[in-house]
């Protein structure tokens, strides 16, 4: 009695806390390969899809979402993300299981993206590609035959934060602004990069992966970011520079860890330059 006691606790616990774990297994998304009501989607480059994927798979790619103009990542209209969903298979109400080569980043910024357009089942397989290779499931190079439809999305705008909003944050003890990208491009030593968001805290994405590319212990994540001062009171802003490694830390703190005040500067440190304001190393 008192271990049904502590279970049913612990699941009114888990729906009142309001967010759900949307990581799924290897194993789990093997015995739903073939259920109608799932939809397996690539988040890779299509030339990384054409050489192999789960059998099944479609693909859309994370660059699929980018604006064409000077400024790279820009996130197009909602009716474009809904057009370009729809023309792919993916309805809103069907889950939506979604992968990469293993890093989280690309599968992570189609979950923000979906999620901010109203899906309500997504997830995100645990080790992507390689965790799927590992456990000898089946891929094909054969494209997948999946009828269009329509995405019927309802966008959420409280998920993202704007220029203004980090300009506004400055300063502010409730509220840590988070640079999701490598320890070097924060620095502004690798990839160009000319140094980050002045105030901002570095919370480097591939930190939080193991060997296996599968999501680290959540204690050992907690301990991370309670280090660099992200904590639940607070209000979070992450960013990157296209919005796809800030996309992967928002599934690992609102779904994994269950974080409730979290927005995407989705525009980013690309939108931030190009606007002229001030870069800090």
């Amino acid at each position: 009695m008192k271990r049904l006691n502590l279970t049913l606790g612990l699941i009114i616990l888990f729906v009142i806390g309001g967010f759900t774990q949307d990581l799924i297994s290897v194993a789990d998304l093997s015995k739903e390969l073939k259920n109608p009501e799932f939809i397996v989607v690539s988040g890779e480059l299509e030339t990384e899809y054409e050489k192999v994927h789960i059998t099944g798979a479609v693909n859309v790619s994370y660059k699929a979402f980018f604006k064409p103009g000077d400024v790279e990542g820009l996130l197009v209209s909602n009716e474009d993300i809904a057009k370009i969903l729809g023309n792919a298979g993916i309805s809103e109400k069907k889950t939506i299981v979604l992968y990469d080569e293993g890093s989280m980043k690309y599968s992570g910024r189609l979950y923000f993206i979906l999620k901010y357009m109203g899906a309500a089942n997504v997830k995100v397989l645990d080790g992507g590609m390689e965790a799927w290779k590992a456990g000898r499931k089946p891929v094909t190079k054969n494209p997948s035959n999946v009828a269009k439809t329509t995405f019927n999305g309802k966008p959420n705008n409280a998920l993202l934060a704007s220029m203004a909003d980090v300009k506004a944050a400055k300063g502010k003890a409730d509220v840590v602004l988070v640079d999701s990208r490598e320890a070097g491009e924060f620095k502004g030593v690798e990839n160009k990069s000319p140094g980050h968001i002045p105030g901002a805290v570095n919370l480097d994405h591939t930190t939080l992966l193991d060997a296996k590319h599968q999501l680290k212990p959540k204690v050992e994540i907690e301990k991370l970011l309670a280090e660099k001062g992200i904590t639940k009171d607070k209000n979070v802003i992450l960013y990157c520079s296209t919005g796809v490694r800030a996309s992967k830390e928002y599934l690992v703190l609102v779904s994994v860890l269950g974080y409730t005040k979290v927005k995407v500067y989705d525009n980013g440190l690309n939108e931030w330059k190009a606007a002229g304001n001030e870069i800090a190393k």
